[in-house]
């Protein structure tokens, strides 16, 4: 496991103040995790007694009268009371139980028992998605809500800390809780302070776990590397982190003959893992296609490179960060990680592979393209795609290849290497800001740089450019496809080799 000892203390920082607030973060971020080393390590302390509860098995039943939500919420206290042998509040609530059937009996029994245990009492609900749009949940935040402000006051006593678990920030709610027929409230947890404790993994979180590991297992890893690699793809998303380290470990390793981590199995662990079907890629995809604003905000920001402010108000982009799918980098909205990236551009191409409209197979038959010498021919793949693109769509208008050409190159691309090879969208490098995509073929690694023609001066930056990045990578050769909208630059279909700083460059216009 990953070292999280910084962040556990920093929540219990929060704790200490007597703060409530909700852990909302996405789907197998390791929020339920940190519950569970919150409730071990605030029951370590002395003066503190910490009951983690989850919402998650409570069904609709549950919600549909007041008085079975009442009984159920306090049996539950009453079953982690029991594990916990802290019998005086176990007996408390069975002598309870058959009077407590409206909230404001629950709130008597709820300072009655905080009396009884004389500890700073933490109450952690995880899961409380499922009930979040239940207005007998909302009654009882609300009523927590109530209690928390009379404490302010000294008129109540009630739990030191309420700490709520979810997807969404329940304090954002749009639901209006009546106290007294006339007062409205906008939220019923609007006492809730923010949360900004990161529960990603930094390399140097990564790390620590990679030695233990290594340690454990007799296994030689360059941790520090290895960390930085790891965390390249999954920009420290526990579960990406996690699972990374699960596919090395149970799928690769065992192949080797070494015991032996190095970092092409890194890369190797990206392909596997993107080949699979899993909840958390299901519900990120899911998620897109259930907001189409969503959706095309991502195809933008993936496939045309465009970049949007981020701003946590836009209800777009807020859905983006929900579920995963976006996060702030420099002040604009990203895709979350490269691994969630890829994941989403594959799924996209497969998309429009499959959709009927655009015919690749005649020209996509992946065995023409192999050298004898097992080698991926892509000058002639290149070649092809130019014709197809002349054949298919040469009388498409400019907006349509400008938002699908670099799609269409990438669904062409597909049924080539697929099983053999791998490409992978890469960092943008270029002053046109455009997509490169980085195919590994058998032991080859050919990189492709795809841009939009906007005027000679900037097409020789880019091809300066393009040539500094083939001298990071180690390559002498790269490749450029150039999308040319103009009708009358007479390039489409041809293609020239440029020779630069010892470089060869095939660019290619279509």
């Amino acid at each position: 496991m990953a070292t999280t000892s910084p962040k556990i203390e920093k929540i219990i920082a929060m704790i200490n103040e007597g703060e409530y607030f909700t852990i909302n973060r996405p789907r197998q971020y390791g929020k339920t995790t940190t519950m569970y080393l919150l409730e071990q390590e605030l029951n370590k302390r002395n003066d503190y007694l910490a009951i983690k509860i989850s919402f998650e098995s409570i069904d609709s039943q549950t919600f549909s009268r007041q008085s079975t939500f009442i009984r159920t919420f306090l049996e539950i206290l009453k079953d982690r009371f029991r594990l916990l042998e802290r019998n005086h509040p176990v007996d408390f609530i069975e002598s309870h139980l058959s009077k407590t059937r409206s909230m404001s009996s629950l709130s008597r029994a709820i300072t009655q028992l905080i009396k009884t245990i004389d500890l700073k009492t933490v109450l952690m609900i995880d899961e409380v998605d499922k009930s979040a749009n239940n207005q007998l949940f909302l009654d009882f935040l609300g009523m927590l809500r109530e209690k928390y402000l009379d404490r302010s006051e000294g008129k109540d006593v009630t739990f030191h800390s309420v700490i709520l678990a979810g997807v969404h920030d329940v304090k954002t709610l749009k639901a209006k809780i009546r106290r007294d027929g006339k007062k409205k409230f906008n939220s019923p947890w609007n006492i809730a302070v923010d949360f900004k404790v990161d529960l990603s993994f930094s390399p140097g979180e990564i790390a620590p776990m990679l030695e233990d590991y290594s340690r454990e297992k007799d296994v030689k890893i360059d941790s520090r590397r290895v960390a930085e690699k790891i965390y390249y793809y999954s920009a420290g998303y526990p579960f990406l982190v996690s699972k990374l380290c699960k596919v090395i470990d149970e799928e690769i390793l065992p192949r080797k003959q070494e015991k032996e981590w190095d970092l092409m199995d890194i890369d190797h662990a990206v392909q596997l893992t993107l080949k699979e079907d899993n909840t958390n890629f299901s519900s990120l995809i899911k998620n897109l296609e259930n907001n189409p604003e969503l959706y095309d905000l991502v195809f933008k920001v993936i496939m045309n490179e465009m970049e949007f402010s981020f701003n946590l108000h836009n209800p777009v982009i807020n859905d983006g960060v929900i579920y995963g799918a976006l996060k702030e980098e420099h002040g604009k909205a990203r895709v979350h990680n490269r691994l969630y990236e890829q994941l989403i551009y594959n799924y996209m191409t497969s998309k429009l592979e499959t959709s009927g409209s655009v015919k690749f197979n005649e020209y996509a038959f992946s065995g023409s393209y192999i050298a004898e010498n097992g080698s991926l021919d892509i000058e002639k793949v290149i070649r092809k795609f130019q014709e197809f693109m002349k054949e298919q769509y040469s009388k498409k208008d400019n907006s349509f290849i400008e938002r699908n050409g670099r799609l269409l190159f990438l669904a062409f691309l597909k049924p080539i290497i697929n099983g053999r090879g791998f490409d992978f969208k890469e960092v943008q490098i270029s002053e046109e800001k455009r997509l490169d995509v980085v195919i590994t073929f058998g032991s080859r690694k050919y990189i492709i740089e795809l841009k939009l023609w906007h005027g000679e001066q900037y097409h020789q930056k880019g091809i300066e450019q393009l040539c500094d990045y083939l001298e990071k990578q180690g390559e002498r050769k790269g490749y450029l496809l150039i999308y040319d909208l103009r009708k009358e630059s007479g390039l489409c279909g041809t293609a020239r080799f440029i020779e630069i700083k010892g470089k060869e460059i095939f660019a290619a216009w279509v």
